[in-house]
């Protein structure tokens, strides 16, 4: 049956606004366990040299998950596809709750795993939401799923307190607190899900203005993966994705360390963390909308140029101010690289080839975080905080150069697929 544009209109809202309630208090309860995870670990190995095997342990489960869950979703659609990784994170932080309480670290690190699957599946949150507009409006689409981060990123810290309270309150240890707390929020997110997203957003990208009854209706899938990996602009989206996120975590993960090591307070520290993570996030609605109008590529230029400029600023003063601003671009180059890439993808694909294409770029996504994580204290403790950032800055020049290379793609070409 043939849609009104005003009911269509009304759809796309209803949709969009499910995702970004979900990963909102999906992004909440990830982050409200990450503020605890070091010290959950520490304690339960007895080891502290083992507080960041948590960390580690969710991003190895976010990189598995990733490529598997995009060809699922490419199948079955959307909404199973999302519910299910919430209902993962919903497995994983009552194992880790449990784990705490049998003071178990083999368990809280299975629980840790799957709260990682949890985040590889429903990152890709923001493909749905791409699914679901026109193709003029991608970005924007992305860009206010990724904004829900900011909730998490504000709302999951505050959470650990009280969350704790009511653990200790119920006779339950503190640190059960974020886990318990965590299962909850996932658990409000699936059912958001499960209420809330429909039609599937699937069936709006194969039949955009219509709505179909089965998945199945896919359109079929004309090219090879190999094929798509040698689309110019598929290579354009997924490099400026992959090494932003490498950039970014490079010199975020270890400037706190770099500032303590020259006796800056925790106050200095959580505010230049602070505006990474404004740069990150907090500007997401408006960046996706400059993305649109401006293009997916010329964003991707001035993102590098910013993430450059960002890895030059850090370096050249221990004032916080200073070190406040360089790693605020450094924050807002990833989120213009991050959207303006994923946008790219959604474009130069079919809605029967994306959910592969996306969730290998989420896999390698999350491989960045992971080489950027581990490598960034050995680069920093054989060569400094400097040379750290001088590296980072010269891994820009990949993205930038492609970007620059390849160009643009068509536009006609685009809403030829679409």
């Amino acid at each position: 049956m043939q849609e009104s544009s005003l009911d269509l209109t009304a759809v796309t809202r209803r949709i969009i606004s499910a995702l970004f309630l979900a990963q909102s208090l999906a992004s909440a309860a990830f982050i409200a366990n990450i503020a605890v995870n070091a010290i959950v670990g520490a304690r339960l190995s007895g080891n502290d040299a083992l507080a960041g095997l948590p960390s580690t342990l969710m991003l190895a489960g976010a990189a598995i998950a990733a490529y598997p869950a995009g060809r699922a979703m490419q199948r079955f659609g959307r909404r199973p596809g999302l519910i299910i990784g919430m209902l993962l994170g919903v497995s994983g932080m009552l194992i880790d709750g449990i784990a705490v309480i049998g003071h178990s670290f083999p368990l809280f690190l299975i629980g840790l795993f799957l709260v990682g699957t949890a985040r590889g599946i429903t990152d890709q949150s923001r493909y749905a939401a791409a699914d679901a507009v026109h193709p003029d409006r991608r970005a924007s689409a992305i860009s206010t799923v990724v904004f829900a981060s900011t909730i998490g990123a504000v709302g999951g810290p505050l959470l650990v307190g009280p969350l704790g309270q009511i653990a200790l309150a119920g006779g339950l240890p503190e640190l059960t607190g974020p886990m318990f707390g965590g299962a909850i929020l996932f658990g409000l997110a699936a059912l958001t899900l499960f209420l809330f997203l429909h039609p599937d957003p699937r069936l709006l990208a194969i039949h955009p203005g219509r709505h179909t009854t089965s998945v199945n209706q896919l359109q079929p899938v004309t090219r090879s993966p190999g094929a798509i990996l040698r689309l110019p602009s598929v290579r354009t989206g997924l490099i400026s994705m992959v090494l932003g996120q490498v950039v970014m975590v490079l010199v975020m993960s270890v400037t706190s360390l770099h500032m303590s090591h020259h006796h800056h307070g925790l106050d200095s520290i959580s505010l230049v963390i602070g505006a990474h993570t404004f740069g990150m996030f907090g500007l997401s609605m408006l960046t996706g909308r400059l993305i649109d109008r401006l293009g997916r590529t010329p964003t991707i230029i001035i993102g590098t140029w910013l993430l450059i400029a960002g890895a030059l600023i850090a370096p050249a003063s221990l004032l916080t101010p200073w070190l406040a601003v360089g790693l605020f671009l450094v924050g807002l180059g990833w989120n213009l690289c991050y959207i303006a890439g994923s946008s790219l993808l959604a474009d130069a694909t079919t809605a029967g080839e994306r959910g592969a294409v996306q969730g290998l770029s989420d896999l390698l996504v999350n491989l960045g975080s992971a080489f950027g994580s581990l490598s960034s204290g050995f680069i920093l403790a054989g060569l400094g905080y400097l040379a750290l950032c001088l590296f980072g800055a010269m891994l820009c020049l990949v993205p930038l150069s492609a970007a620059l290379w390849w160009g643009q793609p068509l536009r006609s070409a685009v809403k030829g697929m679409d």
